[in-house]
């Protein structure tokens, strides 16, 4: 009896402990989550000796982004094309040493005025303010030491479908010589859904002019020139401009002038009609919709990886620019040559000269005001 006994008691034991080594061999789905994560690295290190940090992103599809303080960032972005190898489709460099020289602005955040400012000069509130000509006589893209060239304060966290790294910079009253303490936050996040976000921030104790955007150069095809990628822009007017690409006032429709993106049409199809001026595209386009609303922008495919980008945003602007003045010296990242046309910007962001332009949205931020903006980058595959 006794041998019986024991023998129905293990059983017993062991229905009752069954569950637990079920809820035990489940336990590995725990792994995807920490697929889910932010990477800290040394990026390296100014000639103050400040250290440069970095920041991988990575979701459950293996996308990953890698963004780094220095200019608050994005040197890489891999995605998937449609057999599902990886690609990094922005243009950059793997090491701090690049960053710090000549190049045109990869993938930095740009301010505290993107875009381009008549005569370096603009009226606020009645006081004439005088900022940094950097473009001949005109300003452009926050000046000699604008944003992209400034080390941000950073912090990163992370929830169950996303990855973020949060970039601080705070601005000093008079530089460049824009009036105003201003503290300008972005952050970036990448989602479960191949999506990279960017939200904006800042605020001032004076009134003064803000204009934040990211300066990335995508290549979806990942090497060679962009000219076949079909682009869509939800974009039917823009802001025409003189020789120097500033604005002269007013708005114009893109119907009838190889502006015209409104439906998918090829980047290179027109675009020698250009080469007498900004020798390829470097315009503003209004984007369709109410400003200040998360909306479509662009969506742009690469019929030969099958990859496909959407960005939509919040601001009222966006500039493209087709990488006109690239020759094939440059060596991104893994020393892969960039050709002319090697990349598009999609810049979104308030009009250029849009203090010297009343009828254009204001770029004026006010002390009490909180500046938001947003814009996104989701990508997919089409078979």
């Amino acid at each position: 009896m006794k041998r019986v006994f024991s023998l129905l008691l293990g059983i017993w034991i062991f229905q009752l402990t069954l569950p637990l080594t079920v809820v035990a061999a489940k336990k590995p789905r725990a792994s995807a989550t920490a697929l889910r994560r932010v990477e800290k690295s040394v990026f390296g290190r100014l000639p103050d000796g400040r250290e440069v940090a970095a920041y991988t992103l990575r979701n459950k599809h293996g996308t990953t982004a890698k963004v780094t303080a220095y200019g608050a960032s994005l040197t890489e972005l891999r995605v998937p094309d449609r057999k599902g190898s990886f690609a990094n489709v922005v243009l950059g460099f793997d090491n701090l040493t690049q960053y710090l020289g000549d190049h045109p602005v990869f993938g930095a955040t740009v301010g505290r005025f993107a875009n381009r400012i008549r005569n370096a000069t603009f009226n606020l509130d009645g006081k004439v303010v005088h900022v940094t000509a950097n473009a001949g006589k005109h300003h452009i893209h926050g000046g000699a030491v604008g944003f992209n060239r400034v080390l941000w304060t950073h912090d990163s966290k992370s929830r169950a479908d996303r990855a973020s790294v949060v970039f601080t910079y705070r601005s000093k009253d008079g530089e460049e010589g824009f009036p105003g303490n201003l503290v300008a936050t972005v952050t970036y996040t990448l989602t479960d859904q191949d999506e990279l976000r960017l939200d904006y921030g800042a605020t001032t104790d004076q009134p003064t002019l803000l204009n934040l955007t990211n300066h990335s150069y995508f290549n979806l095809a990942a090497s060679g020139d962009v000219l076949d990628h079909v682009l869509r822009l939800f974009a039917s007017r823009y802001t025409p401009s003189d020789a120097s690409l500033i604005p002269i006032g007013g708005v114009a429709t893109v119907v009838g002038t190889p502006l015209d993106f409104t439906k998918p049409t090829p980047i290179g199809r027109r675009i020698q009609e250009l080469y007498e001026g900004p020798r390829g595209y470097d315009h503003n386009f209004v984007i369709d919709g109410e400003p200040g609303v998360l909306r479509k922008c662009a969506r742009v495919v690469d019929p030969r990886s099958g990859r496909v980008m959407v960005c939509s945003t919040t601001e009222p602007g966006v500039q493209l620019y087709t990488a006109n003045h690239m020759n094939g010296k440059t060596l991104g990242t893994r020393g892969v040559p960039y050709p002319r046309h090697g990349g598009f910007c999609l810049e979104t962001q308030h009009y250029p000269d849009s203090p010297n332009q009343p009828n254009f949205p204001s770029s004026i931020l006010r002390p009490g005001q909180k500046f938001h903006s947003t814009t996104t980058f989701r990508f997919s595959v089409e078979k």
